[in-house]
């Protein structure tokens, strides 16, 4: 079973074209949701939206995050904290650039990796 990834945009369109991104490099390898804007359908990003991507992308394997602004972040901790444990300490948030890091994230998913290794390919990308 390989680790789910999860998008998660402040923009619908720019969280489902980096999904659509990530599908057409990787393939069905990996489980993939994503989520974007607020309930209103303005910018901004909804714990519930978050919550639910997460059970779509869902593995026992685990699941990494991408984010793309600190608001995405902060409702990322919140949709963590709501879902619990156990499953909780199986989510994770990449530190990355949100395309690029989705891509190596599941690239490196689809491989197999652990979430660990996950994390650690696509936070490669991040600047020092």
């Amino acid at each position: 079973m390989n680790v789910g990834i999860v998008i998660v945009s402040h923009s619908p369109l720019v969280a489902e074209g980096v999904a659509d991104m990530v599908r057409q490099m990787v393939g069905d390898e990996v489980r993939l949701a994503w989520c974007g804007g607020d309930p209103s359908g303005g910018l901004g990003t909804s714990v519930e939206a978050i919550i639910q991507a997460i059970d779509r992308a869902w593995s026992d394997a685990g699941v990494a995050v991408l984010i793309d602004l600190g608001g995405a972040e902060t409702n990322t901790e919140m949709a963590i904290e709501f879902i619990g444990e156990p499953r909780a300490s199986l989510i994770a948030i990449c530190n990355a650039p949100i395309v690029e890091g989705a891509i190596m994230a599941a690239t490196e998913a689809s491989g197999g990796a652990s979430l660990a290794a996950v994390v650690a390919t696509a936070e490669e990308l991040s600047p020092l």
